[in-house]
């Protein structure tokens, strides 16, 4: 495995590493190998992995052949960093205030 340090930037390196290592199964890998594994367990173990593949692969296929509707993806949320700064503050053209409310004529009402 190999990553390249660009601009000095170490910690985006080790960041792209991480990232690696995790798709790669190295990490959990290291954790299934800190104690020893009985054969019975280990063999259980590797029969539920392999049914859980030959499940996740017939769903594809089923999805594929229009057997099965795809799963819906969640919207992704625009806002996940935190709420955005208005053009006002970002060019330093005035307050960041908030938005006025609505006004409501005489006549009106609230509901």
């Amino acid at each position: 495995m190999q990553v390249f340090v660009r601009d000095n930037n170490v910690d985006q390196a080790l960041r792209i590493l991480k990232r690696k290592m995790q798709r790669e199964g190295v990490f959990k890998e290291m954790r299934r190998r800190r104690f020893y594994e009985k054969p019975s367990d280990k063999a259980a173990r590797e029969k539920t992995e392999s049914i859980r593949r030959l499940r996740k692969q017939a769903r594809k296929q089923a999805i594929r052949d229009g057997l099965i509707a795809a799963p819906v993806r969640k919207p992704t949320d625009s806002n996940k960093r935190g709420p955005q700064l208005r053009a006002s503050v970002i060019t330093g053209t005035g307050q960041n205030q908030p938005s006025p409310t609505p006004r409501v004529r005489a006549n009106e009402t609230r509901d």
